[in-house]
């Protein structure tokens, strides 16, 4: 079923200098927003639509001490060593178990960058508005956790490219583009490439996103199939602490 009236929105609070990138996307995968701005832009337009996904990069939440309790280490397969790995969500170690990068959420505000508080923020005021992490039946406003960079891992089954390089910007829009996000050909660009231009160090990236841009349409791409396709993603970790939405693996 494809949810043609839902909004499809990605918001990265881990975009620099204060500011939150957002994306929207319609239910054919068409942009309908994509910006950078105060976090209060991104919670009007979030407020604004009658049905909605939204994914967020960062912590939904703090630890609620799951990985110091002793039964709950014991039970994991392959258990972490003890007095390893205490001070993070169960999500966070199911991914690192899996050799990925990711943030560890402490158990209070201490330690924590300003864009993970961010983000506790972020998913809080969603919250408020409508978007339910674990809403019972039907909603029309979900809310989800998730990490961009680890979504193009999974997608492109390998790490990426650095991100603020054309070759990174390049790679994550192409893959956004085989998923279908009606964004223009990345491919494009190496018509535009010229020996005068390479000469002069000048390339026409104007028609690639910048990062946080990426970051951000990624968000609202793994929302889009979360709704539509539930069977291409899994949710990592423990619902009362907080779970963590990520593509499939190629292998699984």
């Amino acid at each position: 079923m494809l949810f043609t009236r839902s909004t499809f929105i990605g918001i990265d609070p881990a975009a620099g200098r204060g500011s939150v990138a957002y994306a929207a996307l319609d239910g054919e995968l068409k942009p309908l927003a994509l910006g950078r701005g105060r976090l209060a832009e991104a919670l009007a337009f979030a407020g604004g639509q009658q049905e909605a996904w939204a994914a967020v990069h960062g912590p939904s939440g703090y630890n609620r001490g799951l990985m110091a309790d002793k039964k709950r280490r014991a039970a994991l397969d392959p258990a972490p060593k003890p007095g390893q790995l205490l001070n993070l969500r169960l999500a966070e170690y199911e991914i690192l178990r899996q050799r990925l990068p990711i943030y560890k959420t402490p158990r209070t505000a201490d330690g924590l960058r300003g864009w993970q508080k961010t983000a506790l923020r972020l998913h809080e005021q969603l919250d408020k508005l409508g978007y339910k992490a674990s809403p019972r039946g039907a909603a029309k406003r979900r809310r989800l956790e998730s990490a961009p960079d680890l979504c193009y891992r999974r997608w492109l089954g390998r790490a990426p490219f650095y991100p603020h390089s054309i070759e990174g910007r390049l790679q994550r829009q192409i893959v956004l583009y085989d998923l279908g996000v009606q964004v223009a050909d990345p491919m494009n660009f190496f018509e535009e490439v010229t020996r005068h231009r390479l000469l002069q160090g000048i390339l026409p990236d104007e028609m690639l996103y910048r990062p946080a841009e990426l970051n951000a349409l990624a968000l609202a791409a793994l929302a889009w199939l979360a709704a539509n396709r539930p069977e291409e993603v899994e949710a990592l970790g423990d619902k009362q602490e907080g779970q963590v939405t990520l593509p499939q693996r190629l292998d699984g």
